[in-house]
């Protein structure tokens, strides 16, 4: 699939408000576990790649070069449209900028924005603040203005519903989209009835990430279709997977003192060969030799 073709087929799927599902990755493999599971999108966690890769909290730990060498790294790994979470743009508007060019550059599809003040929090977490609407807005068009294709998708995000209520939260929303931002995405509302509001008051295609253990209600993403929302994150749940499988696994070496492919506990050593396609180099060593 060529970048003009994910780029196209992403805008695609959003614009139909059928609800599409887009797991989070943390890594390359991560990234291709989701590619293999049929799924038609994937998106780069700032929260996943914090946690995974430093064993931080989501509080604003990585930059801007952590972000787009892990864009890298996963576009490299598979073919799907990719999502980058890009926090706060890592600055001011011109830092937006230079954010939208050098991911863009790194193999994003699409980029999403928030008007936390920096540093940033966890949208689920408490004490978040934002940054003045007129700020956001100005990143929100500097983000447009320094895309390279039109299909390349700006997210604009609002934190403000936890801070200034889910009527300011719209509000923004609605400000960002007449800025120019492709899709909105109000962070963690707490009732069916905000979460039906957002799609029907604003315009443009939503987001609603479901966070698992968060505050924003768990629901079947045919019911999030129903009410309009375009595309429907689980940012972090391969990443709670992993992690629930891992301390599974390791119990179980702890506790029995081994551990073999008939526990079912880990991936067999073939699937793991597979997921990194060792018979692709396979065949590319017996060329060359």
């Amino acid at each position: 699939m060529t970048t003009e073709t994910r780029r196209a087929r992403l805008r695609r799927l959003v614009e139909a408000r059928n609800a599409l599902l887009v797991p989070g990755a943390f890594n390359a493999l991560s990234a291709r576990v989701v590619a293999d599971m049929g799924f038609e999108a994937v998106y780069l966690s700032g929260a996943g790649l914090t946690n995974m890769q430093y064993g931080l909290p989501d509080l604003a730990f990585i930059g801007l070069q952590d972000v787009a060498q892990a864009t890298a790294h996963i576009r490299g790994a598979m073919d799907l449209p990719l999502i980058v979470d890009a926090d706060t743009g890592f600055g001011n508007a011109l830092n937006v900028r230079h954010t939208v060019r050098t991911l863009e550059r790194a193999g994003a599809n699409a980029i999403q924005l928030e008007d936390q003040v920096s540093p940033k929090k966890c949208g689920h977490f408490e004490g978040k603040a934002v940054v003045p609407r007129d700020e956001m807005v100005g990143k929100v068009k500097a983000a447009v203005d320094a895309r390279a294709h039109a299909d390349f998708l700006v997210i604009a995000r609002t934190d403000a519903a936890a801070v200034e209520g889910i009527d300011a939260a719209i509000d923004r929303a609605r400000a960002y989209a007449q800025a120019g931002a492709d899709l909105t995405f109000v962070e963690a509302p707490e009732s069916i009835d905000a979460l039906r509001r957002i799609p029907r008051e604003i315009a443009c295609p939503q987001v609603v990430n479901v966070v698992i253990g968060g505050k924003t209600p768990t629901l079947e993403a045919t019911e999030f279709g129903a009410m309009g929302f375009g595309l429907v994150l689980y940012a972090n749940a391969a990443l709670q997977g992993a992690v629930r499988g891992m301390t599974l696994a390791l119990q179980g070496l702890r506790d029995s003192g081994r551990l073999d492919e008939a526990s079912g506990l880990v991936a067999t050593f073939a699937e793991r060969q597979a997921l990194v396609r060792k018979d692709e180099f396979d065949a590319l060593d017996r060329r060359y030799a």
